[in-house]
């Protein structure tokens, strides 16, 4: 196996204007020698600046392991990984806020960490509040909010750090289908306004073909690029668009393929 890597956070500004992230080569293993898991096997992708890729595969297939790469929680066994904007935001499933403290204040904690002036921290955790929709939230504590508003905080607090590049591992997935579909509205929306660039891992196939401009299919066992497609329908998009669901069809094919093929279920 190839000598790993070492993550490089930053790069030249060539390099900066070409990508978001790099992926080459990348392969992970977990255990002892002799008994090890092969979770991840010979990953190459490059996300291009603004662009938003979404990651599908079956459970298992290694999608969280390769975003916890990304945003550098881990190293790789093999192969390299470079962010030349620097360290990635993440955001999780579960929303991770602090119940202790109000939803401004679990925002202004992530600016801090970022070195934002205390002076200035109340007014930007107000104005990421206001980008989520969720504008005069500041005061409330994490138990009056619901799934929906939950995530939005969680998503206003990624953005605080201020990150060219969003992670983003089944944000949506503990969500109702419609609490879901208005958030992929607001991610879309948002993702427009800031001209991010979105790593987004995800198993459901129609919310992969609703948000992304490329969808990457994982095969299982270890994970290894199975096919890609270039989702050309044009946003705004809808869950139920006959467009959507066209591709949702041929991509879940695939994706039952995949899994027949390591003998999943």
């Amino acid at each position: 196996m190839a000598t790993a890597l070492s993550k490089q956070p930053a790069g030249t500004a060539h390099d900066a204007a070409r990508y978001a992230a790099r992926i080459e080569h990348v392969s992970k293993s977990f255990g002892r020698p002799g008994a090890q898991q092969h979770v991840l096997d010979d990953i190459t992708i490059d996300v291009a600046p603004g662009e938003f890729v979404c990651l599908l595969g079956a459970s298992g297939c290694g999608k969280s392991t390769l975003l916890n790469l990304v945003a550098g929680l881990d190293q790789p066994s093999a192969g390299g990984i470079e962010t030349p904007g620097g360290r990635p935001a993440l955001m999780f499933q579960e929303h991770a806020l602090f119940p202790w403290l109000t939803a401004g204040r679990n925002i202004e904690l992530a600016l801090r960490m970022r070195g934002v002036p205390g002076s200035e921290r109340r007014d930007e955790a107000e104005r990421l509040l206001e980008l989520v929709r969720l504008r005069g939230a500041y005061g409330k504590r994490v138990h009056e909010l619901s799934g929906g508003m939950r995530q939005r905080v969680a998503l206003a607090r990624a953005l605080a750090q201020d990150s060219q590049l969003l992670l983003m591992d089944e944000p949506f997935a503990a969500l109702d289908a419609i609490t879901r579909d208005v958030l992929h509205e607001e991610l879309t929306r948002i993702w427009s306004e800031t001209n991010l660039s979105v790593l987004f891992v995800t198993h459901n196939v129609r919310e992969a073909v609703r948000l992304a401009q490329r969808v990457i299919l994982l095969s299982s066992r270890p994970g290894r690029i199975a096919r890609e497609w270039t989702v050309d329908i044009p946003q705004p998009r809808r869950i139920e668009d006959a467009a959507v669901a066209e591709l949702s069809v041929e991509i879940t094919e695939q994706l039952r393929g995949e899994i027949r093929r390591h003998g999943q279920h």
